[in-house]
């Protein structure tokens, strides 16, 4: 019941869509973690919603069996001469676009919503994002493990499945952070921006195991005490999230 309350609170707030709730099944004795992109924009007019929506789901974890922890990746490509996103980065643009190739999407649109690299669907659309959630959360996914000092984070995978070749990602993410738009004062309020997003290491097919020290080098103007740091595994190709985890 808790799933169906949660979910009914956010399209209450949204006040735009049909939802339908469908029963998680529990896998072992802990939660899957799934990993939910969203694609967006302060140029975004659709965006504060579907951000909020997600914010919401990922605070209460209604789900029985699924560990949410979500990227809000900031777009560049609705920037404009007058007013830019500060938070957009091309890079962002560029990951949207790896899955707009891989997935045959028409056009990229913000806001685009990923669930574990390989669904895809508008970021506002919250009964395709339950049911992505819940299917994701059935798969099993290689254990990982982190361990933070000041300036140093260990990771550490072990029992990778059998897989393509894959990359190991780092992302910072913060919260609580506030923007006023210079255009008409508007102050936009994000639950969360991903700072950054990169790459710091290669398994290839033959590795089912894998262990690699990130040095973190964290700018003064992010909030310390708000940095979240999210590392996870995808396969260049499928585009498969192989493992995930988080660490503030």
């Amino acid at each position: 019941m808790k799933i169906i309350f949660y979910l009914l609170v956010i399209i209450s707030f949204l006040g735009v869509f049909n939802f339908q709730a469908t029963t998680a099944h529990a896998q072992g004795n802990g939660k899957t973690p799934v990993l939910v992109e969203l694609f967006t924009s302060e140029n975004c007019v659709r965006c504060p919603a579907a951000e909020r929506a997600l914010a919401m789901l990922e605070k209460e974890q209604p789900f029985a069996q699924a560990e949410i922890i979500a990227l809000y990746l900031h777009v560049d490509y609705l920037n404009s001469p007058g007013w830019s996103d500060e938070f957009s980065s091309p890079l962002f643009s560029q990951r949207q676009n790896i899955y707009g190739r891989r997935f045959y999407m028409d056009a990229l649109y913000t806001p685009h919503m990923s669930v574990d690299g390989t669904m895809h669907f508008a970021g506002g659309n919250l009964e395709k994002a339950q049911k992505a959630i819940s299917e994701s959360a059935k798969k099993t996914k290689a254990k990982i493990e982190l361990s933070r000092t000041e300036d140093k984070l260990k990771i550490k995978i072990s029992d990778l499945p059998e897989h393509e070749n894959a990359s190991v990602f780092l992302a910072v993410t913060e919260t609580d952070i506030t923007s006023k738009v210079s255009r008409n004062g508007e102050l936009l309020r994000h639950p969360a921006v991903a700072r950054e997003l990169k790459p710091i290491a290669g398994i290839s097919a033959a590795e089912n195991k894998f262990e690699i020290e990130s040095f973190l080098q964290i700018p003064a103007n992010w909030k310390k005490e708000n940095l979240k740091f999210v590392v996870f595994v995808q396969e260049n190709q499928s585009r498969k999230i192989l493992a995930l985890g988080s660490s503030k």
